[in-house]
């Protein structure tokens, strides 16, 4: 597949100079809004009238406190009834007991097929509420506001919901495609710097696996990203949104082999944040970003790149300010065998790993992802081994 034109596709700009992305997919086409202060006025970008209509606003209790009350009043004031949902900060809202807390709060509040759900903050917000959106009376309306980069460049794009279990993360969950996806630029003022280096990551993720000439801009860029220059993150906020736009658009479920490019590291990253336990020692973008290094070692020792390419990464890495190893994630394991074998077992159970194994994304060069499922336990297990004893 040709991905050279990525960022272009599905583009333009309103009257306003705010951005536009279109998706377009069987499950509903929408559009994702990109500027400065669109939460003032999120009814200019819902593509429906909320009178009469009941909406609920979910976020986390540190988001609802800066952005909740001002959401809630602009919708209120096109005629709606509004009813903020509340849970804690971080992987741990995303369990069966807050859905079913959630869930009952909303039907004891007379949900209807007619209602709307805002998911008003980060990706476990945005993730929880998609999942209650297309579950609640088997599915009402709901509208992305993501209030982090991490959210703003991955999980408010693409239609995927999912909770957390025992198992391991995003296995209970649902594809359902938002009816707009509202990213206010202006919110990343608020963000602490660990947030804003996770959603970094996942920015980085789309240089590698789509475009080259993308991951050169990061390079070029490096030190205005360490430094959250508001244009150049709105500029990878776009670039970001519209590669992402491009892959659902022709791969909406992950099925066709494209969408699942956008897991480069995730396999590797999703264990370590169950290693981690899910209570915010360890971000979802930081366990992405070393999983994604794991994933260029196995690409380098495939042959497909070459050490000065890893090295290129590397340095791209420490200009910017991610994490590399398993101590800057706080990670560390004197027993190297037993740990092994344990984050490989989380592993086989991946969401993309199937009987005959799992099916890695690594990478044929830099600016080009592939799958590849007929890699040996060992093989993978050696990779385990370099990161744990670096």
């Amino acid at each position: 597949m040709d991905f050279d034109n990525v960022q272009d596709i599905h583009s333009d700009k309103d009257s306003e100079n705010i951005k536009r992305l279109a998706v377009d997919v069987k499950g509903g086409s929408y559009d994702i809004h990109i500027g400065a202060g669109l939460l003032h006025t999120p009814e200019d970008y819902i593509p429906y009238k909320l009178e009469g209509r009941t909406v609920f606003v979910l976020s986390d209790r540190n988001v609802s406190g800066l952005y909740g009350d001002m959401v809630t009043a602009s919708i209120e004031a096109q005629g709606a009834t509004v009813y903020q949902l509340l849970v804690d900060g971080g992987e741990k809202s995303k369990s069966f007991s807050d859905f079913e807390r959630l869930s009952n709060e909303m039907l004891a509040k007379k949900v209807t097929r007619d209602s709307v759900l805002i998911a008003l903050g980060g990706g476990v917000v945005g993730d929880l509420g998609g999942f209650l959106a297309s579950t609640i009376v088997r599915g009402i309306s709901y509208i992305q506001m993501p209030t982090t980069l991490l959210a703003h460049v991955d999980s408010s794009v693409g239609g995927k919901t999912a909770i957390n279990t025992q198992y391991g993360k995003n296995l209970v969950g649902t594809f359902y495609q938002p009816d707009s996806v509202i990213i206010d630029v202006d919110v990343l003022s608020t963000l602490p710097p660990r947030e804003y280096m996770a959603g970094v990551a996942e920015v980085l993720k789309y240089g590698l696996i789509v475009d080259l000439e993308f991951f050169e801009y990061l390079e070029t860029h490096a030190s205005d990203i360490a430094k959250q220059d508001p244009y150049i993150c709105e500029q990878m906020i776009y670039q970001s949104c519209a590669a992402k736009a491009a892959i659902v658009s022709m791969d909406e479920k992950e099925t066709s082999g494209q969408r699942i490019l956008l897991n480069l590291g995730h396999t590797f990253g999703h264990a370590l944040e169950l290693i981690a336990g899910y209570n915010g020692d360890v971000l979802h973008g930081e366990a992405v970003a070393v999983g994604m290094l794991m994933a260029l070692d196995v690409s380098c020792k495939l042959g497909n790149v070459s050490e000065g390419d890893v090295a290129r990464v590397r340095e791209l890495y420490a200009n910017i300010g991610l994490p590399q190893t398993l101590d800057d994630l706080g990670l560390a394991f004197s027993d190297v065998e037993t740990m092994v074998a344990r984050i490989y077992e989380l592993m086989l159970g991946d969401k993309k790993a199937t009987r005959h194994g799992i099916k890695f994304v690594i990478l044929s060069k830099i600016g080009q992802a592939v799958v590849n499922a007929d890699l040996e336990e060992e093989f993978i297990k050696d990779t385990l081994r370099y990161f744990i004893q670096q």
